[in-house]
């Protein structure tokens, strides 16, 4: 299952992270993130103990999106050693996030 994180505790649980975290931006009227929400939970189920996989409300947590440029969404940031390694924005199957997911590794 995939945790919540928000602008108070993202540099905590994302950028100070002790291992690769893959950030899903998202919004509640966004239906393509919501539909995007079962599979990466999938995905964090199957990466479980080498990636974090968090989700962050944009609407409820504007600062974070401004601060890394997130303009669409769903946007998928793969954070590495708490610097962004890849960007992946629009909605995505299981196949397309582990293949980004891997070619970051």
């Amino acid at each position: 299952m995939t945790r919540h994180v928000t602008d108070d505790s993202f540099h905590s649980e994302v950028v100070k992270a002790d291992r690769g975290v893959l950030v899903h931006f998202w919004a509640d009227w966004s239906g393509p993130s919501k539909a995007m929400a079962p599979i990466l939970d999938e995905v964090a189920a199957e990466y479980e103990g080498r990636l974090h996989v968090v989700r962050m409300n944009v609407d409820a947590n504007p600062e974070t999106p401004r601060m890394y440029h997130v303009r669409h969404i769903p946007t998928l940031l793969l954070f590495k050693n708490g610097t962004v390694a890849g960007r992946q924005v629009g909605t995505s199957m299981k196949s397309q996030i582990t293949a980004f997911i891997d070619s970051h590794s």
